[in-house]
């Protein structure tokens, strides 16, 4: 554990990460079961399955899908949003209006297909005038989100937005600041960049985000690099 850990600063050393914000409460990560890509789909189904009628908090009121997740259930990485929106609510699927086109366009630029990570939001039922999930929204969904994080075992995320980060990381630091370093969440390094949507509404913040994207693509790219050595057979 001592080498990997060292192997990980290393590579945060490399691309200019001087440092990490971690919680108490984050510290430890969870050992969870290691489970097949079978085992996986199918416990993420049964999930989907057990909450789609969830009453938990008043967004249920307005639900047409229960929006859980999708994507790779051995995604190296984790994308984490905010809530649904008008297209999320009436297809199930996270991120597929407008946002979600940038999304695929933003992941694209940088040599990342939709399939290729996992993607979920905070609150899986979409807010009133999709306006920003209430607090006790967020608790009230979050079990269902670390649940996911447990089966899939990402081993780094990417946050979009303020919502996403500030509730993950129990912080009340603005963009500008979750934006210059990497957090840990549970043990697992996080980037922070602006929600797609945020970016549809100020496409100045584009040419930033565009920066915390290529950070980014070379850490993601570090960890694809080691889990391909981890999978070659002994020579």
């Amino acid at each position: 554990m001592k080498i990997n850990l060292r192997q990980h600063l290393e590579t945060w050393n490399t691309f200019g990460i001087k440092e990490l914000y971690i919680s108490k409460a984050q510290s430890e990560p969870q050992l969870q079961p290691c489970l097949t890509t079978t085992e996986k789909n199918a416990r993420l189904a049964q999930c989907q399955a057990d909450y789609a009628h969830c009453q938990a908090c008043p967004l249920w009121r307005n639900r047409k899908r229960f929006v859980y997740g999708e994507g790779n259930p051995d995604a190296v990485c984790m994308i984490v949003g905010e809530a649904p929106g008008e297209q999320e609510n009436q297809q199930g699927r996270p991120f597929v209006g407008a946002a979600g086109q940038l999304l695929d366009k933003m992941l694209f630029s940088i040599d990342i297909i939709r399939g290729d990570v996992y993607i979920a939001n905070i609150v899986k039922c979409r807010p009133p005038l999709n306006r920003n999930p209430e607090q006790a929204e967020r608790l009230a969904c979050l079990p269902y989100l670390i649940e996911q994080i447990n089966i899939i075992r990402p081993r780094v995320f990417l946050f979009l937005g303020l919502v996403a980060a500030q509730t993950l990381l129990q912080t009340n630091a603005p963009m500008h600041r979750l934006r210059e370093t990497t957090h840990l969440y549970r043990g697992t390094p996080v980037w922070v960049t602006y929600h797609p949507s945020a970016l549809l509404h100020n496409p100045n913040n584009k040419r930033p985000a565009w920066e915390d994207l290529k950070r980014f693509k070379l850490a993601y790219q570090a960890l694809l690099a080691e889990e391909q050595l981890h999978e070659e057979p002994l020579s």
